[in-house]
Formats: C-alpha cells, sequence, structure tokens
C-alpha cells in the first residue's frame, strides 16, 4: 500500500490524475489538497471516489505550511500539481501566480525536505512555458528557459527551485514538463475546451493571431500514464531530472478550430481572427527521447482521437461547463493602454 498526496487535485489534470490511480492501484490511498478556486472543484471528482476509505480532501491553500507537512508527513509519494495555470489570467492578475505557484512550491519543497527520510519521491509538475518560444524544434529538456508570460515565469521560478532544492539538500524530486494538455473537465479559459462550448452554442471561435502558431497538443489519459510511470520508474534513474512529456509533433490553432468545426458539423465562418496576444509562443514542439528512455512512455492518443472524446465529453457535460461561459475570457490592458479580451 502507498499514500498518494495530490496538490490540486481537484482540477482539471488534477482529477483526470486521482481516477486514473484509483482504477489501476486498488492498494493505494489518495490524498487531494485543494483550495478550490474557480478551477478546482470538488465535484470533479467521481462520487464513488470521495466516498471510498481509500480517499481523503483537505480543504486548503497549498501556501499554507502546517497543512502541507502534515500531510507530506503521511505521504509515500507527493506529486505537486497546484499552480495557478492561465497566460491571460497572468497578464491580468500575476501577483498570485508567483504566491501560488513559487512560494506554494517552496512550501511543499520544505516538508519534503522535512520528511524525506519517510518520503520515496516528490514528482513537480512543471509545464513547457518555462521554454517560451522554440529556439529549436523539437524542444529537448536542456533547451533556454525564455518564459513570456508572467504564468510561465513563475513556473520556470518554481521548477528551478525544486532542481535547487534536490542539489542542495539531495530531496527525492523529478520534474515532469507537460506540454499542451487537453481533455475532460478543463476550465472554458483554455482554448480547445473553449473552442468546442462556444462551436456547441454557434459562438464565434476568435483565433489571436494568424492561426500558425503552434502547440503540442497532449490527451490528459496520456499525461496521467506518463506521471504514473514517474511515480514507478527506477528512482535512481530519474531522480533530479527533468523530463519533457508530450507528442512530438505541432498542430497550429487554426487545424484545432478547423478540426473541432468540422467534427461538430459547424460552418467555418464561425473561425474568426484578431490581433496576436501578449505572451503568445510562436512554436512550441516536445523532444520525447528522454520520457522514451527513462520512464518508457510515449503518448498514444492520436489528435483526432483526444479531440473527439473530448468533444463527446463537453456535448454530453452541458450542466458542467456552462456556468463558467462568463470565464471564459479575460479583460486585459495591452501595452498602448487598450482593453482587450484574450
Amino acid at each position: 500500500m502507498k499514500t498518494v498526496l495530490i496538490t490540486g487535485g481537484a482540477g482539471f489534470i488534477g482529477s483526470n490524475l486521482v481516477e486514473w490511480l484509483f482504477s489501476r492501484y486498488p492498494d493505494y490511498q489518495i490524498f487531494v489538497l485543494d483550495s478550490l478556486t474557480y478551477a478546482g472543484r470538488l465535484e470533479n471528482i467521481p462520487d464513488e471516489i470521495k466516498a471510498s476509505p481509500r480517499f481523503g480532501f483537505w480543504h486548503g491553500n497549498v501556501c499554507h505550511s502546517e497543512i502541507v507537512h502534515s500531510l507530506v508527513e503521511r505521504a509515500d509519494v507527493v506529486v505537486h500539481l497546484a499552480a495557478e495555470s492561465h497566460v491571460a489570467r497572468s497578464i491580468y492578475d500575476n501577483r498570485v501566480f508567483f504566491e501560488t505557484d513559487v512560494l506554494g512550491t517552496q512550501t511543499v519543497a520544505n516538508a519534503v525536505l522535512r520528511y524525506q527520510h519517510t518520503l520515496e519521491r516528490f514528482i513537480h509538475v512543471s509545464s513547457s512555458e518555462v521554454y517560451g518560444s522554440a529556439v529549436v524544434v523539437p524542444m529537448r529538456e536542456d533547451h533556454p528557459l525564455n518564459p513570456t508570460s508572467p504564468y510561465a515565469g513563475a513556473k520556470a521560478g518554481a521548477d528551478r527551485l525544486v532542481s535547487a532544492y534536490h542539489l542542495t539538500y539531495d530531496i527525492p524530486a523529478v520534474i515532469v514538463r507537460p506540454f499542451n494538455t487537453y481533455g475532460p473537465r478543463q476550465h472554458l479559459e483554455k482554448v480547445i475546451p473553449r473552442f468546442i462550448t462556444r462551436a456547441l452554442r454557434d459562438k464565434p471561435l476568435t483565433i489571436h493571431g494568424d492561426g500558425t502558431n503552434t502547440r503540442d497538443w497532449m490527451y490528459v489519459e496520456d499525461l496521467c500514464a506518463a506521471l504514473d510511470r514517474a511515480m514507478h520508474a527506477d528512482l535512481s534513474r530519474i531522480r533530479g531530472e527533468a523530463i519533457n512529456v508530450g507528442t512530438g509533433r505541432e498542430i497550429s490553432v487554426a487545424e484545432i478550430a478547423q478540426t473541432i468545426v468540422d467534427r461538430l458539423e459547424k460552418p467555418r465562418s464561425l473561425i474568426e481572427y484578431t490581433g496576436d496576444r501578449m505572451g503568445s509562443l510562436l512554436r512550441h514542439c516536445a523532444a520525447t527521447a528522454k520520457a522514451s528512455q527513462l520512464l518508457g512512455w510515449a503518448a498514444h492518443t492520436a489528435f483526432d482521437r483526444g479531440v473527439e472524446r473530448t468533444i463527446d465529453w463537453y456535448a454530453a457535460h452541458r450542466d458542467w461547463w456552462e456556468g463558467q461561459v462568463w470565464m471564459e475570457t479575460v479583460a486585459v490592458r495591452t501595452r498602448d493602454g487598450s482593453i482587450v479580451f484574450y
């Protein structure tokens, strides 16, 4: 039996990871710590899991050292997902990103340091946003860190903080850098669920810039499989490593919009273009050799199949997302003082 603590476990990736582990490891206890901000919802976790004696939930802030220490003390594995994670929102209100992403990570790392004699490993979930736009493609783990938004800067700070704790104190840390992830239960502020739910409502799908910007899009179950591997791989091989998790395929924002409207049999005239977004990246694509070598992992969900499954979920769960529609965009003041919605 192992006890796994998942910070941010009521959010998009966290709740999917809870389901993944619960169904595959019947002897594991799963603890979730989540402050239940706008993107974290307890209803994201299925009722049968919440009712199980193998599950425990604590409502609290990851910066609160007392609750973090009390939970890490009881854990065998910590998966640190708690973070503010939206580029546009970080431009609008950047302070909370540094409080949660950097100071929250410091709080967790200090607890890991204190209890490392009983803790097996600490998996810090970083982000590919730490790299900024690709200097070379595909982007290896030694790619320069050039964050281009307050969110990316905060994640880069947390990423390097965990690395520094490993180098200084030899904590059993592993850094996972996921590329763009999508799937069920993702907040409408993110582009794929926003495009899907706008198409379902016959509303315009707004693309910032000319739509040629690319990302490496990974279905959330593939990320859960990678985190599972990071939890169970030989620690001597991955301790202190930073590992990309992505598909190795670039897909443009315009192609995403076209795929969604075509799948829903909506007219492509729903797609509209507007000015580019501050902090936007031009190209983003993962080098995946290290994940293959160290974790024995590769993404298996084809983009078309992943998008189809995601569309079907949002079409069947309107009650989950209709109350979020007012939050699908954020008002941001641009450099010239004007207000735009991202």
